[in-house]
């Protein structure tokens, strides 16, 4: 049976909910981010084994409030493309993050945020279409990325780019799969007993009414800033936040 007890200071779980709030504003503005937003800056805060159960809960139930009011334009047919390869990945995601010392997935975090990062800054956005037989290369490396840092959001996001044409119907699709793979995730790590100890039950009864919070003001600020000047201060976190990861991963 879990503990319910927290064995974190007050100051780092006022840290931990300021770090949620801002990831889920980022969330209900913009459809997308949350995990990528969240984890460069929890992962300083609590051991990865940790830090991504947590996510993975808020993800679902912040998911599941987007996602119910556009499920009439999300395109299934993607979703079921990409589904058998995404839980290929994230069977091989888990495993690494039970088995793989903590110091080299933060490494492989901290890489994969500044690659991201760098795609977004310099890469030229391509639009033409691709074929369903990408899918299994987005979806596999993707699902291991979920299941990791659930920060497998920006892969999807490019193949997802170079399928569907209605932004509307992109934006309803990404908010559905976040919550079909915060199910998956839940599932699979209570399968590995991730939400057994530390205190972890405990922290997400505290942690999702803070996500779902910023979620309703994220997307009760949508049509009011310009999601591309939110991205723009994003990204500036994001390369701060990777870097002193990268620094702790290395050298400390």
């Amino acid at each position: 049976m879990a503990e319910l007890s927290l064995p974190f200071d007050t100051a780092t779980l006022v840290i931990a909910a300021a770090i949620v709030f801002a990831a889920y504003v980022v969330f209900g503005m913009t459809g997308f981010g949350s995990s990528i937003a969240a984890m460069p800056f929890l992962a300083l805060l609590f051991p990865l084994k940790v830090a991504v159960p947590l996510m993975a809960v808020i993800d679902l139930c912040s998911g599941s409030m987007l996602a119910l009011r556009t499920h009439r334009q999300v395109a299934w047919r993607e979703l079921s493309t990409l589904a058998p390869w995404i839980a290929l990945g994230m069977i091989a995601g888990v495993t690494l993050l039970v088995r793989a010392p903590e110091r080299v997935l933060l490494t492989l975090l901290a890489v994969f945020v500044l690659a991201y990062l760098a795609r977004t800054r310099f890469g030229r956005p391509a639009r033409e279409p691709v074929s369903e037989r990408w899918a299994s290369a987005f979806g596999a490396s993707g699902g291991v990325v979920t299941a990791l840092y659930g920060t497998g959001g920006p892969i999807y996001l490019v193949y997802l780019l170079r399928r569907l044409a209605d932004p509307r119907a992109l934006r309803a699709t990404m908010g559905m799969m976040i919550l079909l793979l915060a199910l998956a995730r839940v599932t699979f790590f209570a399968g590995a007993d991730l939400y057994t100890g530390t205190g972890l039950v405990a922290l997400c009864v505290l942690l999702v009414p803070v996500g779902l919070a910023g979620l309703w003001t994220g997307s009760h600020l949508h049509h009011r800033v310009p999601p591309q000047h939110v991205m723009g201060v994003l990204h500036l976190v994001l390369f701060a936040g990777a870097l002193n990861l990268l620094y702790r991963a290395l050298f400390s």
